[in-house]
């Protein structure tokens, strides 16, 4: 017999899956007999009946002591998970998120749509829509325009006279004072006395 015809000892470690089965079927009816009752069964999501505040400490600066309160911390805080969140964008994303819906009480998923429901909002923004096109009155429209076109006639006359005023004020300065600086050899005098 030679040294190739010996068996090769293997160094690599062997499983024994007839234990590993067995220690799997007694985790599993562990698990089923530690089952504290149904899962818990959260709303769909919906839309939120707030306005979220981004902009109420704009601009704002804040002095914050070891003492200060997380809710009157800088950033934004979220009472529902007791956090504060440094810039808007991120607030945005942790409000809109899983785990602050999840602490609100709603799971991610969202209602489907019957088709009643799709035919219902239809016929109301079509109701919308014809609304807006009685509203737009032709005649109150001309209206309209022609105040606008007579605001701004009047504003260009009120300026014409501010500038007028101006060159007559500057026309009774100093005549001296005028000349020292240069400005008596322009332009005519156009005074109507």
């Amino acid at each position: 017999m030679s040294a190739y015809d010996a068996p090769v000892s293997d160094h690599r470690r062997k499983w024994d899956k007839d234990e590993y089965e067995q220690l799997a079927r007694e985790r599993l009816l562990v698990d089923d007999d530690d089952d504290s009752g149904p899962p818990v069964k959260r709303e769909l999501l919906k839309p939120r009946e707030y306005k979220v505040d981004l902009d109420s400490k704009l601009g704002k600066s804040v002095v914050i002591t070891k003492t200060t309160p997380a809710s009157q911390q800088g950033g934004y805080y979220c009472n529902v998970c007791d956090c504060v969140v440094k810039d808007s964008i991120n607030f945005l994303d942790h409000i809109n998120g899983k785990k602050h819906q999840r602490n609100l009480g709603m799971s991610m998923k969202i209602e489907r749509s019957s088709l009643d429901q799709v035919r219902q909002r239809f016929e109301m923004n079509k109701k919308k829509k014809e609304e807006k096109k009685k509203e737009y009155d032709i005649e109150e429209r001309l209206k309209e325009i022609k105040e606008e076109e007579e605001k701004v006639k009047a504003h260009k006359k009120e300026k014409r006279k501010e500038r007028k005023r101006k060159a007559d004020d500057s026309e009774d300065g100093d005549p001296d004072m005028a000349a020292l600086m240069g400005f008596s050899g322009f332009g005519g005098s156009k005074k109507s006395n």
